[in-house]
């Protein structure tokens, strides 16, 4: 059967497979109807015409089963209401519409269409604000059967909008061509979405462009792994399981992808093209700058006393190993893990560095470790986006034809880099520059591909000091010395008590762990350490589940932000106050992916919100919400290069398939004056003597040490593969 409705209230939405739990409006009802389905990224004010079925749940009453459906115009004046404050026409909202639509009733889109003047006669809107309604009205229109077509194709308003801001008035004819660029160029639009218009498109199983998509999609998937390349066997095997396709379509479609360039080959492994030139440069670089000598160098031994009394820090044996290697080396690898001296170490070769004359750079990966790099250092430190100058349309200004300008590099939290990355900071690094990488090396790897900081450790070829004496004031951290037998895979010091600032609280069911720790960041650590909310973080090893990030997102956000106007997006509700987190790296914003910040003002009538990081203030519309999420819990992976005052971290056999050493070691390091684990004793110890780790598949190593003969490219190749990478990730057109 048939239901006509307008969406009210949005209970629960997953942003991967589409499934949702709507409340809505419906003629005839008095009570609202809940709607259950696979309904994409509907938003509040939307109006449905969808087909299902009604079905009596156990727990939940009735529900309509929505099997399809397809968003309509509104046919009555509190669906014109709801349409009109749901954000698509920009300077109306809620307040706005209740009102335009009170005055005007039936006859409100042809008001707004061909006499916008007279919108002027509601209370509270002036010429400003009529202009704004007009020109978004106008902007509609022009998108109004791009939306129609891509609607029937079971695409939603949201990305509707995505696709037309993309390809603007060749939306119908580009996506009509080959719907599976969608998944190409639209963040947020993946493979199975993009399958599933085709589908409806008639496309078939054994479509080239589908199984062009499919490979492009599980090289993608792998890279998201962690993996620079994947072999030509694994590759077809997870097509076929993927498309459900003739293995002989797959393998005819990645045959014309190899002979058309579209990607790389070596012996069996096939590569995304950004990530073949990306490690065959960065090996390239690194060799050269390792055989390429610095005029400044030192043919002297630096004076480890005269540095000593220059900085303040007494320093051991192999500290001083390091500063001296650092003086005579043109690359050097530092690592240790928490309190063995890699900042005091650090200083001793900035120390030694000035006294040889060299203008010396420092940066790191994130906004938040190059904090840390400038409080630490007393030196200005930038991310390395910015050290390379990087801009949406001319990509990064500093390159191997604009090279850096300074004597030595230091870069910190490198085990956080990727080989994309890595490879175009190596370009802008000049031949005679130095370069010092500082990193923990036991911590997560990069969340892009590759296993850099490991490879170049493991390569041999580059050298490196290992820090491993925990000094005497570290001992008193009962944090870093846990972090060190965690690592060791022993079992860490769980005796709790006053004075300790490393405590664990055993819960055996998940549902008890996360009250137990909505409880933690709302009322009990705040007042028993006198700080903000905000100086807590919630550190899971998921999405999902009970004690995932996403369910604890909403219940601290329950407890601490419960209340006030706020925009929806995919079950979540962002409300002024609340923390968020950045998904993805946005250029044009200058906002990148781990950041954090706070909303600082949500506005209901334009349907956007401002959130500020670290003081910069960022607006985002509707449509793009789906760059945030809710950052009171997090993912331990998103926690890398940061640190915060006090860490929270469930542990439970539910994350059983993420409880390993390294991770639990990353978030116990992350805390820099308390740490409470909960959960399970057993899983704690599972995590900690579990290191088996999925091995990346990854050839730098082997490149540094010459075992491996590259494919011959040009330069010109390699730019534009590694700018497009740069741009807009590891997807080729």
């Amino acid at each position: 059967m048939k239901l006509r409705a307008v969406i009210e209230r949005i209970t629960y939405q997953n942003g991967e497979n589409a499934y949702s739990i709507l409340k809505a409006r419906v003629k005839g009802y008095d009570d609202l109807v809940t709607l259950v389905g696979n309904m994409l990224d509907v938003t509040v004010g939307t109006v449905l015409v969808a087909d299902g079925q009604w079905k009596v749940n156990r727990q939940y009453g009735s529900q309509f089963v929505v099997e399809s459906y397809e968003e309509a115009m509104p046919a009555t004046l509190f669906g014109l209401e709801k349409y009109l404050g749901s954000g698509l026409v920009k300077g109306i909202g809620p307040k706005f519409s209740k009102l335009i639509v009170a005055k005007f009733g039936m006859d409100t889109f042809d008001i707004i269409e061909k006499d916008c003047q007279r919108l002027g006669e509601v209370d509270g809107i002036g010429p400003k604000r009529i202009k704004k309604i007009h020109d978004s009205w106008m902007k509609q229109l022009d998108i109004k059967d791009v939306m129609v077509f891509l609607q029937g194709n079971g695409v939603s308003t949201a990305y509707a909008a995505k696709i037309y801001k993309a390809y603007g008035k060749e939306s119908i004819d580009k996506v009509k061509q080959n719907p599976y660029c969608l998944a190409d160029d639209i963040w947020g639009i993946g493979f199975k979405t993009a399958d599933s218009i085709a589908a409806k498109m008639g496309y078939g199983k054994n479509d080239e462009r589908r199984c062009r998509s499919g490979i492009l999609y599980t090289l993608n998937q792998l890279a998201n792994e962690g993996h620079v390349y994947a072999n030509r066997d694994q590759l077809l095997e997870a097509g076929v399981k993927l498309l459900e396709a003739d293995k002989a379509s797959i393998e005819s479609a990645l045959d014309k992808m190899i002979t058309d360039e579209d990607l790389k080959t070596e012996d069996k492994a096939i590569y995304l093209p950004p990530f073949y030139f990306s490690e065959v440069g960065t090996a390239n670089k690194l060799k050269a700058l390792l055989t390429t000598r610095q005029q400044k160098m030192f043919e002297k031994e630096p004076d480890i006393a005269a540095i000593s009394k220059k900085t303040g820090i007494n320093y051991d044996d192999l500290q001083a190993e390091a500063i001296r290697t650092a003086v005579h080396n043109k690359v050097m690898v530092l690592t240790g893990g928490p309190g063995t001296g890699k900042t005091t170490t650090e200083d001793g070769i900035i120390a030694a560095f000035k006294e040889m004359g060299l203008h010396i750079l420092l940066a790191a990966p994130t906004g938040r470790a190059a904090k840390r790099m400038t409080e630490a250092t007393g030196m200005e430190a930038k991310t390395i986006h910015r050290l390379l100058e990087f801009n949406p349309a001319e990509g990064y200004k500093r390159n191997d034809e604009n090279p850096l300008e300074g004597d030595a590099l230091i870069i910190d939290e490198c085990s956080m880099i990727d080989i994309i990355l890595m490879n175009s900071l190596l370009k802008a690094v000049p031949a005679d520059m130095r370069l010092l990488l500082i990193g923990d090396v036991d911590q997560l790897p990069s969340v892009g591909a590759g296993n850099v900081l490991r490879d170049i450790i493991d390569s041999g070829v580059v050298p490196v000091v290992r820090l491993t004496r925990i000094f005497r004031q570290a001992q008193t951290s009962r944090i870093i010395m846990n972090a060190h037998a965690i690592n060791d895979g022993r079992m860490p010091d769980i005796r709790n008590g006053k004075q300790s600032d490393f405590f664990f609280m055993e819960c055996e069911e998940p549902e008890q762990i996360a009250s137990t720790i909505v409880d933690l960041v709302s009322q009990r650590l705040p007042k028993a350490y006198n700080i903000p909310r905000s100086s807590i973080q919630v550190l899971t090893p998921m999405q999902r589940s009970a004690i995932g990030a996403n369910s604890l997102n909403m219940s601290i956000q329950q407890r601490v932000n419960p209340t006030g106007s706020g925009l929806s997006r995919a079950g979540f509700v962002f409300r002024k106050g609340d923390r968020v987190l950045q998904l993805k790296n946005d250029y044009t914003k200058e906002v990148f992916n781990g950041d954090i910040g706070l909303i600082t003002a949500v506005n209901m009538e334009d349907r956007t919100l401002t959130v500020s990081f670290d003081g910069k203030e960022v607006e985002y519309e509707s449509t793009e919400l789906d760059e945030l999420s809710l950052a009171y819990a997090t993912t331990i992976h998103k926690s890398q290069g940061s640190e915060y005052p006090i860490v929270v971290i469930p542990v439970h056999f539910t994350n059983y398939v993420m409880l390993q050493r390294n991770l639990i070691y990353t978030a116990v390091t992350r805390a820099k004056k308390v740490c409470v684990v909960i959960g399970q004793r057993r899983a704690l110890w599972y995590a900690v003597s579990h290191v088996t780790v999925t091995e990346r598949n990854t050839r730098l190593k082997e490149r540094l040490q010459g075992k491996t003969i590259p494919l011959s490219y040009t330069r010109q190749d390699e730019e534009s593969q590694t700018d497009i990478a740069a741009e807009n990730g590891p997807t080729t057109k």
